[in-house]
């Protein structure tokens, strides 16, 4: 694989045109974390890659008495396994329901169903029953059902406003991934839209006119009209494209700015990419934190959290962090312990959830719980690597 020299801080400093490499070979092509594997095939019980949609077995550990989900109980994407489990932000895990091989993200609508995609396909949680009701297989052939950084299935996922459609993006090892599209209702794959090389997230926008497909390596977002399924390439490439799949400086994940519809993808703690899905124009904001960054989410007040995993060169980046940006622009840095890969904020926007699964090498089995007005970070034992997370 190739490696490529990073430059150093000067080097890096924020200023039209700049062009930044790479010291090593980037998390979008390489080994996996310490716990991936590959060739392995799906676990007795797991559904065929093709047929009907198949229920699951039922959830370990106990539900709410009445049947309903408690509120603030967290869901987490077991990438470790093949759960989800039930996160209590102040007892931790409380349950565990057995969803597909290597779960990635998720997405909760409104009615408590969850939608999680696996390797295997797209599988439905009613979160008030705690049991699978579904695992929706994909139309996109991925080859052997694997676990691992590079397993092919499912990725990024979001729903679209009125609920009728799922959006999962679909990895294809060594090739372009596409987008899938499920009927809510049906439980089915309707359309299937070609997108970018592993599609890390999804979004809608507001008014669900449009879908944004991430392309980890193939540094852009594809544009998807929802109504037509057109596809549109926007190359996001702040640092340019120079090291290919082995670079570091590639997109991963993205958020919609509540106030205009733009885009918020987050670069090396260094630069904000501000992509206008309609003129396709991108424009950089500096951000502060230094440090190689995943998993963001913003608030309906604009309000943007962005996890930091950690350094590419220990010499001249910062660790891993959680950086909360206002809408002006001002920024807090709240430092953690290890890497980190998704966040999620409670509903009154005092808590921040940070989990600990991490794509590569140096991932736990927990959250991070961040305290947003004092900075007090503790750590939850929930699930196994878990990735996803959202808030029930």
């Amino acid at each position: 694989m190739p490696k490529f020299r990073r430059p150093s801080r000067a080097a890096r400093a924020l200023v039209p045109g700049a062009v930044a490499v790479v010291l090593l070979a980037g998390c979008g092509q390489g080994s996996g974390g310490a716990a991936s594997a590959t060739g392995t095939t799906a676990p007795a019980g797991a559904s065929p890659a093709t047929g009907s949609p198949t229920p699951g077995p039922p959830v370990t550990g106990t539900p709410a008495p009445d049947g309903t989900v408690v509120p603030g109980t967290l869901l987490v994407t077991d990438f470790g396994s093949d759960t989800v489990t039930f996160v209590d932000p102040a007892r931790g895990a409380t349950g565990s329901v057995r969803v597909g091989t290597a779960p990635y993200g998720l997405v909760v609508g409104g009615d408590g169903r969850a939608w999680v995609a696996t390797a295997e396909g797209v599988a439905v949680v009613d979160t008030a029953r705690r049991e699978r009701l579904a695992l929706i297989p994909y139309r996109t052939d991925t080859g052997p059902v694997t676990t691992g950084e590079y397993r092919g299935g499912g990725m990024g996922i979001a729903l679209a406003p009125d609920g009728r459609r799922v959006y999962v993006g679909v990895n294809v090892p060594g090739g372009n991934g596409t987008l899938e599209v499920v009927d809510t209702s049906a439980l089915k794959v309707t359309d299937v839209v070609p997108v970018g090389r592993r599609p890390f997230d999804v979004d809608v926008s507001r008014d669900g006119s449009e879908v944004y497909a991430t392309g980890h390596d193939s540094f852009d977002v594809t544009v998807v009209a929802a109504g037509t399924l057109e596809p549109r390439r926007i190359e996001v490439a702040p640092y340019g494209t120079e090291g290919g799949l082995g670079s570091w400086l590639k997109p991963h994940y993205a958020a919609v700015r509540p106030s205009d519809g733009k885009l918020l993808l987050p670069f090396e703690g260094e630069r904000l990419a501000v992509v206008d899905p309609r003129t396709g124009r991108t424009t950089i904001e500096r951000t502060t934190a230094n440090t190689h960054q995943h998993g963001t989410t913003v608030t309906a007040d604009g309000t943007l959290l962005t996890v930091g995993t950690g350094p590419i060169d220990p010499d001249v980046d910062e660790g891993p962090s959680l950086t909360v940006r206002t809408p002006g622009g001002a920024e807090r840095v709240y430092p953690l312990e290890g890497p980190h890969e998704s966040v999620a904020v409670s509903a009154d926007g005092r808590t921040a959830y940070v989990t600990g699964g991490f794509t590569r090498d140096g991932y736990w089995d927990g959250l991070s719980v961040v305290d947003l007005g004092t900075g007090d970070t503790r750590r939850l034992p929930a699930g196994s690597r878990p990735l996803g997370v959202a808030v029930l």
